[in-house]
């Protein structure tokens, strides 16, 4: 695949995800990715968005901490 950025070679990879959601920083590590060796950028096809949305989305409802951090692969499966 090619990256939509710089025209690099994207390759499959893992990747950390962050997001800041009503005062919560969530880290999500080890999310599958395509990655570009060229400029770096990340990307992810649909069912993994859709699965780090769900995540952010629960974590942000039951997370009263200002950082939570999770592995992707133990909960998205």
């Amino acid at each position: 695949m090619t990256c939509f950025m710089c025209k690099g070679t994207v390759q499959d990879g893992f990747s950390t995800f962050t997001a800041d959601m009503s005062g919560c920083v969530i880290i999500i590590k080890n999310v599958p990715s395509g990655i570009c060796n060229q400029c770096g950028e990340t990307s992810y096809n649909d069912e993994v968005a859709k699965q780090l949305q769900q995540l952010i989305d629960n974590i942000a409802k039951t997370n009263s901490a200002e950082i939570a951090v999770v592995n992707y692969s133990k909960k998205a499966a």
